[in-house]
């Protein structure tokens, strides 16, 4: 049985062509590409790539200063951070629980709207496996093709599941019994018909969206459709802690606001999703809402 792809980039000892993440004293870090006969430069010396070729990932290396690094594969987080950008990057929080949250599973039919950079289409990937299907549409050729080499350069080749489209979902969407779909864009309310149409009954819309007023229309625009359940909506916040001793506390920095994530499932054809029995607060729609179906 052969390898997935890209597995053999993570294990074993350090080849030409690996990325390497350094990591120098004060916890910074470093990353670049193992080439033979090259050096690497730091305003604290120089060391040759020659001596982590062929040397266990987790190997400590000194500069002509004298100051050790440790060397160790970039994680899939650490990747993602660091590669060149387009747009901005789906951040590994907020990928972790599209992962989670959506339920990815190996062997996935996913389609995904609005690449960027290709951080989200790499988590994806990397979840599925040879055997899924990943295909993405990005608006815009630039990102495109920025998102394209960020992918292959993680994976080192091509990964034989991912489809690359340029253009709109609404335009080129063809792909139906599909598991899940992830919406990475402006509106994704204006996408909901070709989706309801691509994704298998008890499939999940997945939607990343940045603003409040963009959150409030997409659950509005989930709840009129009529082919879905009761969305959910969330956000997460990170906050590291600074452990040494006794001087234990949060850090002063956090990862805090990056988007809204909200899910949505599939109903069955002909099937009408059952009525909200949570009564709103009065006027949180406003004196002339009318409802969904246009009436009081």
């Amino acid at each position: 049985m052969s390898e997935p792809t890209g597995a053999a980039r993570r294990r074993g000892p350090f080849k030409v062509g690996d990325q390497v993440q350094l990591t120098d004293p004060k916890g910074r870090h470093y990353t670049f590409t193992l080439e033979a006969g090259k050096s690497f430069h730091t305003h604290k010396g120089a060391f040759p790539h020659d001596e982590l070729i062929g040397a266990p990932e987790g190997s400590v290396v000194r500069t002509t200063g004298n100051v050790a690094y440790l060397a160790l594969r970039p994680l899939l987080p650490d990747y993602v951070l660091s590669m060149p950008r387009g747009a901005a990057v789906v951040y590994p929080k907020d990928a972790g629980q599209v992962l989670a949250m959506a339920d990815i599973f190996p062997g996935a039919r996913i389609v995904e709207a609005g690449v960027g950079s290709g951080s989200l289409s790499t988590f994806l990937l990397r979840a599925i496996g040879d055997q899924g299907m990943l295909h993405s549409y990005e608006r815009r050729a630039d990102f495109a093709e920025i998102a394209q080499r960020n992918v292959e350069r993680y994976f080192g080749s091509p990964h034989p599941a991912w489809t690359l489209t340029v253009g709109d979902l609404q335009d080129n969407l063809a792909e139906a019994d599909v598991d899940r779909v992830i919406l990475d864009m402006l509106a994704p309310w204006e996408c909901l018909e070709v989706v309801s149409k691509a994704l298998v009954p008890g499939g999940i819309v997945c939607a990343y969206v940045a603003t409040t007023t963009q959150l409030a229309r997409t659950v509005e625009s989930l709840r009129e459709y009529g082919t879905f359940n009761e969305p959910q909506a969330w956000e997460t916040m990170v906050r590291n802690w600074h452990v040494e001793g006794l001087a234990v506390r949060p850090d002063h920095r956090m990862i805090g606001h990056t988007g809204f994530l909200l899910t949505a499932r599939r109903l069955a054809d002909g099937v009408e999703p059952p009525l909200r029995r949570r009564r709103p607060s009065k006027g949180s729609y406003g004196d002339d809402y009318t409802g969904p179906g246009g009436s009081r």
